[in-house]
């Protein structure tokens, strides 16, 4: 009798830590969204041309990267087997490709706005992880995300900007670059589950080389910017939105499925929205108000609904 409430307290112990260790799991890849949800900030302070700053996060981000790797000691990893090279590769460019979008679209409508637009991303990742990855995906992640999506929509402003007719020339160039970074970076996530077993940060370090790499000779052709502030915000957008955020994100990427992150990723355009309020003075109307309620409801209905 004692031997067998001993072993049912284990058992609780266990079942618990298992518990514990997997709503620890999301708050590597949450830390990572909050923080890039800043990044509208230090591109705004920067005032550089999309591609500039695209060399930029990538320079920086390839330094942050660089002293990842260097201090876990992971310097082999960066060598590359002949069936991971297209994959890391694939990833690079398309990354690399979904910045550029998101600057360019950022000169054509705000950070903020670009940011929450983005995040159409979740509905690409839920169709490549059923047709690819064969997951089975419950249909309350499927109305989460849908909730969200409707979120959204009216965090935006779309619909109130279309009614009134106050739509600026180029938005809906800017709303297009965005839905074809969305379906970039849905791309790289994919990718990125596939690599699961590449040390975190890797990843993000061939992103980095490859992009430093390949927009080199724009920056030279194009100008420099001034020297001073604007060379700081641009450091940022490497070291912090880059180098730091992404390692987070690739360690929670290794640890969640993949409708638990496309639910999560919502954290970063609800964080993007407020700093532009709190930071930028762009101010949020209810509408939009209500758009970032309802994309935290549904993302709080989703986590419920996977702990229980």
């Amino acid at each position: 009798m004692n031997t067998n409430s001993s072993t049912d307290r284990a058992a609780a112990r266990i079942v618990a830590k298992g518990k514990g260790s997997r709503a620890g799991d999301a708050w590597p890849f949450l830390a990572g969204c909050a923080l890039l949800g800043t990044i509208g900030v230090f591109l705004h302070e920067a005032n550089a041309d999309p591609l500039t700053a695209t060399w930029f996060r990538c320079a920086f981000g390839l330094l942050g990267m660089s002293a990842w790797v260097i201090l876990r000691r992971q310097t082999r990893c960066l060598l590359l087997t002949r069936g991971g090279a297209p994959w890391v590769l694939s990833a690079s460019m398309l990354m690399v490709l979904s910045w550029a979008l998101f600057f360019g679209a950022a000169e054509r409508i705000s950070a903020g706005v670009a940011i929450v637009l983005f995040h159409v991303q979740p509905m690409w990742m839920l169709i490549f992880a059923s047709l690819w990855l064969k997951e089975a995906i419950g249909g309350q992640r499927v109305v989460a995300v849908s909730v969200a999506m409707c979120g959204l929509v009216l965090a935006t402003g779309i619909v109130e900007h279309t009614a009134n007719g106050a739509l600026q020339p180029g938005y809906w160039m800017g709303v297009a670059a965005c839905l074809a970074g969305s379906l970039c970076m849905a791309c790289v996530t994919i990718i990125a589950k596939r690599l699961r077993e590449m040390p975190a940060g890797i990843l993000a370090w061939w992103q980095c080389a490859v992009g430093t790499m390949v927009l080199s000779l724009w920056p030279m052709q194009h100008g420099w910017p001034a020297w001073g502030m604007s060379w700081a915000w641009l450091a940022g957008l490497g070291l912090i939105h880059t180098g730091f955020a992404y390692t987070l994100m690739y360690i929670g990427m290794a640890r969640l499925d993949t409708a638990r992150i496309a639910v999560f990723q919502f954290v970063y355009p609800a964080v993007a929205i407020v700093t532009d309020w709190l930071v930028l003075d762009q101010r949020l109307s209810g509408v939009q108000m209500a758009g970032i309620v309802l994309m935290s409801v549904a993302v709080w209905f989703a986590e419920r609904g996977r702990q229980g």
